[in-house]
């Protein structure tokens, strides 16, 4: 038997910042995302040698060990390996050797929730294998609580929950583990719309999310004013750009992505950078009406609302940058497991 499973990347597109703790905790949080078809992918290969093997296909690494029930995590393709542990912690798995191998359709450090979402498609891959019967809800949850309790990975929330259960989705954030995934019933010519004229372009730069992150989270527990303030101002963000695409009220998109823009460089240093603002300029005066830099910030994607047929003059303007456009589609499932 052969266990795969993938699970879809994610666009954030208001809210952006506001499910991280402690902000989340203190205040309420609210995110607006769609899942795109982008992927994180796992296969879980049982192998005759009682090994354990290890294998992060994109970034050619590979580790290889004996048989055991914990294995070392050390800087290196931890994320398998603490995934591994937790899963032979709580659920056991039998003295069977395999091959744990994955992919994923975009670069760490992006901002499309890479690290997350694959964590969403490892579990996925043993709950395939070993059968368990965890729910949307309870897998999003165990992925946060693997990343942030045993890895101490500094994050939001949003990632696992967008992995899981895919499509477009209102979350709110309550306490410390409370989240509400409400989907969104959009009209099919809206979306449509809404990817035809929202531009995914990555700028070929990645940045280390966790420092940003954890800047951000310092800024919430020093009740710094101005970043709390912008907090609240793109969790509002997130309510105006649910109803923009509920009503159908696209020409709306752009500004109210432009709002979340201004606000999110208050967040913390380090969000948004000279090479940024740049291209964020540029793709405004090639048509863009707004954008937004996807994930903590700091390098990896952007995403910008070209209304009309505007998109192709900002393809052309950012040229001179050297980043590029990824081709995607939205979709309207989530973590997707099947086995051979």
């Amino acid at each position: 038997m052969i266990y795969r499973s993938k699970a879809p990347l994610r666009i954030g597109l208001a809210g952006g910042g506001t499910d991280v703790s402690p902000y989340s905790d203190l205040y309420g949080g609210a995110i607006l995302n769609a899942t795109i078809s982008l992927y994180a992918n796992a296969t879980i290969e049982p192998i005759p040698e009682k090994k354990i093997i290890v294998n992060a296909i994109d970034r050619n690494e590979e580790e290889i060990f004996d048989w055991s029930k914990e294995l070392p995590i050390n800087g290196h393709l931890d994320l398998l390996k603490g995934i591994y542990n937790r899963i032979q912690k709580d659920y056991g798995i039998g003295e069977q050797g395999f091959r744990l191998s994955t992919f994923v359709d975009a670069p760490a450090g992006s901002g499309l929730g890479t690290s997350s979402t694959l964590v969403v498609a490892i579990i996925g891959a043993f709950t395939e294998m070993l059968r368990l019967p965890l729910g949307e809800y309870d897998m999003a949850h165990y992925a946060y609580d693997i990343e942030r309790n045993d890895l101490k990975l500094a994050g939001g929330k949003q990632d696992q929950y967008a992995a899981t259960f895919g499509g477009v989705n209102f979350m709110e954030f309550y306490g410390e583990d409370k989240v509400i995934v409400n989907p969104l019933r959009i009209k099919q010519q809206y979306l449509f719309e809404l990817e035809n004229n929202l531009l995914l372009y990555y700028t070929s730069t990645n940045r280390e999310s966790a420092d940003i992150i954890k800047k951000q989270s310092r800024n919430v527990v020093d009740k710094k004013g101005a970043p709390i303030e912008a907090m609240h101002q793109l969790k509002e963000q997130a309510k105006q750009m649910k109803e923009a695409l509920l009503k159908g009220k696209l020409n709306e998109v752009g500004e109210i992505l432009d709002f979340g823009f201004q606000q999110k460089r208050k967040m913390a240093e380090g969000i948004s950078n000279p090479l940024m603002e740049e291209i964020y300029e540029t793709a405004k005066k090639g048509g863009a009406t707004g954008g937004k830099i996807s994930g903590a910030g700091g390098g990896g994607f952007m995403i910008f609302y070209c209304p009309v047929n505007t998109k192709y003059a900002v393809i052309k303007g950012l040229e001179k940058f050297g980043g590029r456009y990824r081709r995607y589609k939205f979709t309207d499932h989530g973590l997707t497991t099947w086995t051979i």
